[in-house]
């Protein structure tokens, strides 16, 4: 087996934009959202460390979908995770999500999207992310409208070792 190329850009590309959720929450924990912003965050239920109420998992066994726009309460956010507080049905109902569990995060305001795949070697904790806005838009549950130009997006591809 080939040794790990310390410098993976592939990895290295896939580390940073798995931090562009993370920062974008954390200015939103810290300051608000600003203007027109808000986020399309989708995650994997089933992922180890995602905690949501069992009524919340019995209606979303996979996957969901959550908005942050105008009613969350005590978003906090770490390196691995964040937490939040959402109503549902008007019910308050504390979320806890690991950053490796996200599948999808937009800002429609922004233009921005990105879709988070399953690494390629098995059992990899980040993520591969896929360079279509409007797919990331639409499986966060946006409204299919971001980023049709193709700005604000990197195509991991370019970057990948083609192997045969």
């Amino acid at each position: 087996m080939a040794e790990e190329d310390p410098l993976d850009y592939a990895r290295l590309v896939r580390e940073a934009l798995r931090d562009v959720p993370r920062q974008a929450l954390r200015l939103a924990a810290s300051e608000g959202l600003p203007g027109e912003h808000h986020f399309y965050v989708t995650f994997r239920t089933s992922h180890p460390g995602v905690a949501i109420s069992p009524g919340l998992r019995a209606r979303h066994p996979d996957e969901m979908t959550v908005v942050l726009q105008h009613q969350y309460r005590d978003l906090a956010v770490g390196e691995e995770a964040f937490s939040v507080t959402l109503r549902f049905g008007g019910v308050p109902e504390r979320l806890h999500v690991p950053f490796a569990a996200l599948v999808a995060f937009a800002d429609p305001a922004a233009e921005f999207g990105v879709r988070f795949e399953a690494g390629e070697e098995e059992g990899a904790s980040t993520q591969t992310p896929r360079a279509d806005p409007e797919e990331a838009a639409l499986a966060a549950g946006g409204p299919g409208s971001v980023d049709e130009a193709g700005g604000n997006v990197v195509d991991i591809r370019a970057f990948r070792r083609r192997e045969d």
